[in-house]
């Protein structure tokens, strides 16, 4: 159960190594491998692994329970929860999101309940893996981080501003009290998505380095653990000051993919510690099992204090109770779908006008204060569309608590 306490900063120790020539007698150090070699070393690895040729794209949901094929007959028993797992697929087929994804999963032991992809044109993929898809204001999650970690600044932190609400140009960046006619604490801020502030507050209290820093720590640019290779969701910070400040509200310049978003809140949720997520259980290969996961949740860094994480928390909470997704979690006359459940959560909005593409993302976990699950949603919808991504996340979360009997929720 979480504590909740004062808000402290803390600092990042940074160490530098010098090369000094061996002596003569010494045994001489070896050279780092090629980055080519060591990819061709892990895929051998992994072409050796009982996990090899897993498709999670095939998934089926018979009376042995939810599977999926892998290399030389195999059969992967995975720890998806069937209900959810067919709910999920319904809803994404419901609401007819030509490209969408969704990943649920237990905070405390990584275990993934919900795994679902629809790619209504071209070849079959899994987009829970692919990061191709912008991060979009979810990266507030990261500038938010930073500046609670690093500046140690607070959800209650007042910016004024003015401007920013679907782009930013210099003339946003700048206090202007003539001109700032509104004021934001950083948790109203994350909830409403408010650009401005986030800009002016990156470029005020952080740099480039130090919100790349902050990426990497929640897995930017780097392969996530898992039971198949995920593709690394990209940052690239501009180091000009505007470039800088619109990448910190979130517009372009990071990608991300489901499965990240999902690890994100599962981090935060976690009081700051990353927890290696999975999907097989076991593996059986003509009938005789092969492999079966460890027990025990898997630590795989910490990423923030837990004064940040709940920090993060609070401001999160503000995006169901106030902000971008509170009628979303509401019926038509102001009623939660999920009573006395609080939802800490971030949506997401861009718009790729080449592609013609309207993309959404909804991540977060529930309930916030005593964290069970964390869910991440992306919707790739074209220019007319029926659903967000956060409408299908707050079904997931509904189908979630209501199988488990939660007083007042009913399935979607």
């Amino acid at each position: 159960m979480r504590h909740w306490v004062t808000i402290a900063s803390s600092g990042i120790i940074a160490a530098a190594v010098a090369l000094c020539a061996a002596p003569a007698w010494s045994k001489p150090k070896e050279k780092p491998a090629p980055a080519a070699k060591v990819a061709k070393t892990e895929k051998a690895k992994r072409a050796r692994s009982p996990l090899a040729g897993l498709d999670l794209t095939r998934i089926r949901i018979g009376k042995d329970g939810v599977t999926a094929p892998a290399a030389r007959g195999r059969i992967a028993h995975l720890s998806l929860d069937p209900d959810l797992q067919k709910t999920a697929m319904r809803l994404l087929e419901r609401y007819r999101i030509p490209d969408a994804a969704i990943v649920l999963m237990e905070v405390e032991t990584g275990r993934t309940l919900v795994w679902a992809s629809r790619v209504e044109e071209g070849p079959r993929r899994d987009l829970c893996v692919d990061a191709t898809a912008p991060a979009a204001s979810v990266f507030k999650v990261i500038t938010g981080s930073a500046l609670v970690e690093e500046a140690g600044l607070g959800p209650r932190t007042k910016q004024c501003y003015s401007g920013g609400r679907s782009r930013i140009t210099a003339t946003d960046l700048i206090d202007n009290p003539n001109r700032d006619k509104w004021c934001a604490s950083l948790s109203e801020a994350m909830g409403r998505s408010i650009n401005t502030v986030f800009a002016r507050l990156a470029i005020n209290h952080l740099t480039p380095k130090s919100l790349t820093s902050a990426a990497k720590a929640y897995g930017f640019d780097e392969e996530i653990p898992f039971d198949v290779p995920v593709a690394k969701s990209k940052v690239k910070i501009p180091e000009d000051e505007l470039g800088f400040g619109r990448t910190a509200a979130g517009f372009w310049n990071t990608t991300l993919s489901p499965l990240a978003g999902a690890t994100i809140m599962s981090t935060i949720a976690n009081d700051g510690e990353m927890v290696r997520p999975y999907i097989v259980e076991s593996v059986t290969e003509k009938g005789k099992t092969i492999y079966e996961a460890k027990a025990g949740r898997k630590v795989l860094r910490k990423v923030v204090s837990p004064e940040t994480a709940r920090a993060l928390t609070t401001m999160l909470e503000a995006t169901v109770s106030s902000g971008t997704s509170r009628k979303a979690f509401r019926d038509s006359k102001g009623r939660p779908f999920l009573p006395n459940i609080r939802v800490a959560g971030k949506t997401g909005t861009l718009t790729d006008h080449k592609k013609q593409r309207l993309y959404t993302w909804f991540v977060g976990f529930a309930p916030s204060r005593e964290p069970e699950v964390a869910i991440s949603v992306l919707a790739a919808n074209r220019p007319i569309w029926t659903a967000k991504a956060n409408t299908v996340a707050r079904d997931v979360l509904r189908a979630y608590f209501a199988k488990k009997g939660a007083r007042g929720v009913r399935k979607p």
